[in-house]
């Protein structure tokens, strides 16, 4: 079959387990960006193209999670700022350190953050029951910025580190999710514009891409929500890990 009709198929197919496992956990762009160069894209175009998808995946996401009643507004407004700041810095820090030396750090980070939060009690509040105290203000501040730099180092892993942040600020899984989604939608409407202007984006393949995610997306709200948070804290300790491993072995 021709590559031109076979995306029609595989991209909304892997389109959509990638938004399973990129709402449920994170990583999904170390498959989806791989896929579009598979079909024929330049590498650049290619990841112009998946931060369209993962920019639908994360509208319906984060509305799914916002309609079902877990999204903690003050905490999201709390932590915006210091991740934009991060994400300058680690900007900027791309430019000086080798692309698979900063690799290799992030494979590492998310071992050692997984690991933190893995022996941490699942956090049982309610929702009007989180307090942004001075000193979780704090904490916030100063693990959205680290979690920034990261962001701008590079794209892919990024929500394992939001949500680890989440939860070491008090948050259990299924909220943290949802704060990933906000995330999501705040720094790919700045990368996305970039993308845009310079034509590095194909919007077809994006649309097909992003329809898929935004299924798998809607799919993994309902289901980690009916699984609760115990699972859906070991699908993303075994989900990092793998994404660890291939981190390494590629880098």
């Amino acid at each position: 079959m021709d590559m031109e009709l076979l995306k029609y198929i595989i991209l909304p197919l892997f389109g959509a387990f990638a938004g399973f496992i990129n709402t449920m956990a994170g990583g999904g762009s170390f498959l989806t960006t791989p896929l579009l160069i598979f079909t024929g894209l330049d590498p650049t175009i290619a990841n112009g193209t998946n931060r369209l998808g993962i920019f639908i995946q994360s509208v319906f996401g984060f509305n799914k999670f916002r309609t079902m009643g877990y999204f903690p507004v003050k905490m999201a407004k709390v932590s915006f700022l210091p991740s934009i700041a991060g994400a300058l810095l680690g900007s900027y820090l791309a430019t000086v350190i080798a692309e698979d030396a900063f690799r290799k750090y992030l494979a590492f980070f998310m071992v050692i953050m997984t690991l933190v939060t893995f022996f941490k009690p699942v956090s049982d509040k309610k929702l009007e029951d989180i307090e942004t105290t001075p000193s979780t203000v704090a904490l916030l501040s100063v693990l959205y910025f680290l979690m920034g730099i990261y962001s701008g180092f590079i794209q892919a892993g990024v929500g394992f580190l939001i949500l680890a942040c989440c939860v070491m600020s008090g948050l259990d899984y299924i909220r943290g999710n949802s704060i990933k989604m906000f995330m999501n939608i705040t720094t790919a409407v700045f990368s996305l514009a970039v993308f845009i202007y310079h034509g590095k984006v194909v919007w077809l393949d994006g649309i097909l891409l992003g329809g898929g995610m935004a299924l798998g997306a809607i799919i993994s709200v309902k289901f980690s929500i009916k699984a609760g948070n115990v699972f859906v804290k070991r699908f993303v300790s075994a989900t990092v890990i793998v994404f660890a491993v291939l981190l390494l072995i590629t880098g």
